[in-house]
């Protein structure tokens, strides 16, 4: 694609990168047909390509954001799954969070918008803040129905739909500890304790600690270290997504000096791709930007770490039958496609895959309060692949995916280390039945 920035405007870093990946697009529209918002309204301002188009004018004329540019981009997913399709190698992740950061800066949205975000940005990344909200939100669900119908509510109703009825208690496992392997050491790893997970189903990371240290890996729970940032930083508050990535890569540089680390664990997908990100993200800071970029390159998903070790036979294998949900995140942010299945498969599953597992299930952070329409599309659609499969049980590695899926789907959807963990000698996963879960003797 063909720009024209003045060397006033590539002076700034950050215009200067969008203007390297905006020459890498050939306009040849391989990203539409993988796009969810494309698949999903056929608009194609809602489509990578048109998005694109939308940016670069944006960009190059050096003009503030209009009502136009931020539909279009609030409607996009930041998925990824244009990126697994560009055969060009367009970096479309990097372009929309600089468009956004754009539109943070430029555009003043309508007083209930600003609001909303606001309240969101707020609560979601500090876990004391959104347990308590989530308790509040048992006092507006009789005002669901009445919110749905007022446009400008309708995200307030989303939240009030995807709030749970019942919240687990606060685990120990996010307190700052070592947790020690068991019989000989095999590794040291830090584990992300991150912030909305840590409310919703601090037992994912409970299976994580349980099935590191019976394998003989020391996991840390470090000092200092919160939300990832990428909540944020998908809604463009760019000073807030920085100051959560070095208050983690403090976190962890102190883990690292206080006995040296093997990797940064994280039970999240979508903290996945932005942790591997802070090497970028913080690029220009050069008090953080090497720091940032070693953990960068210590990250790993829980699934990529366990997939290298030698792990023993299962203490069951249940030969249920599980529809493996690969998160975007997981797919196309950090194209871990294989590893996840093999684990399942090695222990005991019988694992399925969903037609149409390229698409987005609508989470997408805070996708699903802020655009609930186009996220419910997006759901149902999933949870149809997903229920065709003949599964008992779905299996994904991220919190966001679980509670959108689970919303609507009739199975139980659960962690894949929670069932990994259970395979090798760990507890039964809660909401998983007994039936489906009965070992051979």
């Amino acid at each position: 694609m063909q720009t024209n920035f003045s060397a006033a405007q590539l002076a700034d870093p950050h215009v200067a990168e969008s203007e390297k990946i905006l020459r890498k697009c050939v306009h040849c529209g391989f990203c539409t047909a993988t796009c969810p918002t494309y698949v999903t309204l056929g608009n194609e301002l809602d489509s990578p390509r048109g998005r694109i188009y939308l940016i670069k004018d944006m960009l190059e004329n050096g003009r503030p954001a209009d009502k136009e540019i931020v539909t279009h981009i609030d409607r996009c997913l930041s998925c990824l799954a244009c990126m697994t399709t560009c055969p060009s190698g367009v970096n479309y992740m990097h372009l929309v969070d600089h468009a956004r950061a754009h539109i943070e800066q430029t555009y003043r949205r309508p007083l209930l918008d600003r609001l909303t975000r606001a309240m969101l940005a707020f609560v979601l990344p500090y876990p004391g803040r959104f347990r308590a909200a989530l308790k509040l939100a048992g006092l507006g669900r009789p005002l669901i129905g009445l919110l749905e119908k007022l446009p400008t509510l309708k995200p307030v109703a989303a939240m009030l739909k995807l709030a749970p009825s019942s919240i687990p208690p606060a685990s120990p496992i996010a307190s700052p500890a070592v947790h020690g392997g068991q019989g000989t050491k095999r590794g040291r790893v830090a584990i992300l304790t991150g912030c909305a997970q840590s409310v919703l189903d601090p037992a994912i990371n409970e299976a994580a600690v349980s099935l590191l240290t019976r394998l003989g890996v020391e996991v840390v729970v470090p000092e200092g270290e919160g939300c990832c940032g990428a909540l944020v930083h998908h809604m463009g508050r760019e000073d807030q997504a920085l100051a959560s990535a070095r208050q983690n890569v403090d976190a962890w540089m102190r883990a690292i000096d206080q006995g040296g680390l093997d990797a940064i664990i994280i039970t999240a997908s979508g903290c996945g791709t932005t942790i591997k990100d802070y090497g970028f993200m913080l690029r220009l800071d050069p008090a953080y930007a090497e720091k940032a970029a070693r953990v960068s390159a210590l990250a790993k998903d829980i699934t990529e770490y366990l997939a290298p070790l030698d792990l023993p036979e299962p203490v069951r294998k249940p030969g249920t039958i599980v529809a493996y949900h690969s998160a975007c995140s997981m797919q196309h942010g950090q194209k871990i496609t294989r590893q996840p299945k093999e684990l399942l498969a090695k222990a005991g599953f019988i694992v399925r895959e969903p037609r149409e597992g390229h698409l987005c299930c609508g989470s997408a952070g805070t996708y699903n309060i802020l655009q609930p329409d186009i996220s419910a599309k997006l759901r149902n659609r999933k949870v149809k692949n997903i229920e065709a499969t003949g599964a008992e049980i779905v299996a994904t590695g991220n919190i966001g995916c679980i509670t959108q899926i689970a919303s609507a789907a009739k199975l139980p959807v659960v962690h894949t280390i929670k069932l990994l963990d259970w395979a090798y000698g760990g507890p039964k996963p809660e909401g998983v039945s007994e039936k489906s879960l009965v070992a051979p003797e």
